[in-house]
């Protein structure tokens, strides 16, 4: 099957093919008929399956075969974050290079930022993309959405999971009572039923393969102390050359912190957080998406705002509490049918070996966990505590390991004379106990 099956007009698919867009997915084989054919839609996708193309085309092909002038607003999608609005609205401005189809993303910014988008918003644009608060900021000054006929939200259930469901729901009163509803999730909870009760009229329902890990990513977890981890990351950057690496961390402090630690080993390496203010971030990423930067280190945030297929490599510097996230974090490699690769990094601490073990419970598989390199040393035993098993907190009692702590990350050099110059490995407790 090709695109050219849906019967889409000659200039979007152009501009499929230009973005090397050769055959549907699943998704997108099932999504774009439903949408053409005007039914309110409930998908069940994980990152990475093509559900952005999957509800893009559709609305853009009805864009672009109407009547509509530019001077309306056709579409609104809403997303959680300002990250993935951006994304958004980088791929519609692809796809619709050979139509005459406009969007514009609108988030949180500075007075200017509100002001160029309230003026835009007069001026006119086919699909606007935004995260709720913004939106509805707008649409309290007046914003004209009398004329739209699709309401789509993106990541759905991440959305109600940071508590925009009133918001989401003010801003559906604000919108005409006759028009497509379109929800796109990742896990179909109970709270995204009720939001579909109330906002979908006799919905169509999409399931594809939930909480899944793609087939073309390698996933590895290594058993370290904290302070063997940068000795890990610098040991995996010389493996390969990766053409980009992203590596998550729980926290925005952890960001600055493990980005300060892999320049300090001449790695090139920048972070992106909510202490950037907004153009910032923007520069990081168009960086790291120009290859300019080669790691970017950052939150769950961008788990789902990052869509680039040159990300070859994913670290997690440490585990996810929730196991959907380690899903959504390793949706960032492997994508567009390339192969790629997840390391996960565990330490010692109770709560991260459990988080792991629901991790591989989720996905339906063990993760190969390999020794340690011998420069870098023994790690702690991985021995998750399930409540099944009815056993008491495992504790480590090694004496030399100082602490659990997120920021002790030291370089404690070592007298391997088998390992590279470059290297200033950082020896865990047992560094001396060649594996």
């Amino acid at each position: 099957m090709t695109f050219d099956n849906f019967d889409l007009n000659d200039d979007l698919l152009d501009g499929i093919y230009s973005m090397n867009f050769n055959e549907p997915t699943p998704i997108q084989e099932q999504a774009i008929p439903a949408i053409l054919d005007n039914k309110d839609l409930i998908a069940c996708a994980q990152t990475g399956t093509g559900k952005t193309a999957a509800f893009l085309l559709p609305i853009m092909h009805q864009i672009h075969t109407s009547d509509y002038d530019g001077t309306d607003t056709h579409t609104v999608i809403i997303v959680p974050t300002r990250e993935l609005a951006l994304q958004i609205d980088y791929q519609i401005q692809g796809l619709s290079y050979f139509t005459p189809v406009t969007s514009i993303a609108v988030y949180g910014g500075d007075s200017s930022s509100f002001s160029n988008q309230r003026n835009a918003l007069k001026q006119g644009v086919d699909i606007i993309v935004a995260t709720p608060g913004k939106l509805l900021s707008h649409l309290n000054i007046g914003a004209n959405v009398s004329k739209v006929k699709n309401l789509i939200l993106d990541e759905a259930d991440r959305m109600l999971d940071m508590g925009f469901h009133e918001d989401i729901l003010q801003i559906a009163s604000h919108l005409p009572k006759q028009r497509q509803n379109i929800f796109f999730s990742a896990t179909m909870p109970p709270k995204i039923r009720t939001l579909a009760k109330e906002l979908l009229k006799n919905p169509l329902e999409i399931n594809i393969a939930i909480s899944k890990t793609s087939k073309n990513v390698t996933q590895k977890a290594f058993l370290l102390y904290d302070q063997q981890k940068g000795s890990m990351v610098d040991y995996l950057m010389t493996l390969k050359e990766y053409e980009s690496v992203i590596i998550f961390t729980s926290t925005k402090q952890k960001v600055n912190e493990v980005t300060q630690l892999l320049k300090k080993r001449k790695l090139n390496a920048e972070g992106i957080s909510s202490d950037l203010d907004q153009k910032e971030r923007e520069d990081v990423l168009l960086r790291f998406k120009g290859q300019q930067t080669k790691i970017l280190v950052g939150t769950d945030i961008i788990s789902r705002g990052i869509d680039i297929d040159t990300v070859e490599l994913v670290i997690n510097f440490d585990v996810p509490k929730d196991p959907e996230d380690y899903v959504h974090r390793i949706g960032r490699t492997a994508r567009a049918s390339r192969e790629g690769e997840a390391i996960t990094f565990i330490n010692e601490n109770y709560k991260e070996q459990n988080s792991f073990s629901r991790i591989e419970q989720l996905i339906g598989m063990d993760i190969e966990k390999p020794q340690n390199p011998n420069f870098i040393g023994n790690g702690p035993e991985y021995r998750p505590v399930t409540k099944k098993s009815g056993q008491k907190r495992s504790f480590n009692k090694n004496k030399n390991y100082k602490g659990g702590g997120n920021k002790n990350f030291s370089k404690n050099k070592s007298n391997n004379s088998g390992y590279k110059k470059r290297y200033n490995p950082g020896g865990g407790p047992n560094n001396n106990n060649q594996s």
